[in-house]
């Protein structure tokens, strides 16, 4: 199979879990194993920006170590920092570019090249998909096409994904406010707690 067969297939599997996963978490895996895959690389995450921190968190991962994916935070303001503001960034040889925050444990893991692209929603960038070789890799332009449209799919699935569940929490919360079987209270006679004086004193 050829190599842009693979790819158009990859990105029609992507497109598929935006109609049909209602789970972020899945959207993510299946992105990664996908991307990993089609690209025959050594392996790819998927990252979520903390806005509170400033770091990148792994929402998936496929085909890399635990020690490497736990290795320390991840500095979206120093890891490739400038692949979430000016597009997708490729680095030819992680061992010699001051971008890479942890090129020791890159180099242990058998990591040579990076390709970083970001996921954007609505114009804002909610994370990176990012791909990883074992070999140095002269990443194309057809290379850094298919990582950034993949991106935008995932981008788009899990912001989907996360309304849907935001929506079924809603209506379940709902749900249980409507139920009568969750109502609390006290049952009360048909006169019970209306003032005495309403009623005329009999005789």
């Amino acid at each position: 199979m050829n190599k842009q067969l693979m790819n158009y297939e990859t990105m029609m599997k992507v497109a598929g879990a935006i109609s049909m996963s209602k789970d972020p978490e899945e959207v993510m895996l299946l992105t990664a194993e996908s991307v990993k895959t089609a690209l025959g690389v050594k392996g790819c995450v998927l990252f979520l920006v903390n806005r509170k921190t400033n770091e990148l968190e792994v929402g998936a991962s496929y085909g890399l170590s635990e020690d490497y994916l736990n290795k320390g935070p991840i500095s979206s303001l120093r890891s490739i920092a400038e692949s979430l503001e000016e597009g997708p960034v490729a680095i030819y040889d992680v061992a010699d570019d001051p971008r890479i925050q942890y090129p020791d444990e890159a180099k242990r893991e058998g990591i040579a090249s990076i390709l970083s692209a970001p996921i954007m929603v609505h114009g804002n960038v909610i994370g990176a998909l990012r791909i990883y070789t074992a070999q140095p890799w002269e990443f194309t332009l057809e290379d850094v096409n298919f990582v950034q449209a993949v991106a935008q799919m995932a981008g788009m699935s899990i912001e989907m994904s996360r309304l849907y569940r935001g929506l079924k929490d809603s209506i379940e919360i709902l749900k249980v406010r409507r139920d009568p079987k969750s109502l609390k209270f006290k049952k009360r006679t048909p006169y019970e707690g209306v003032p005495v004086s309403v009623f005329p004193e009999e005789g």
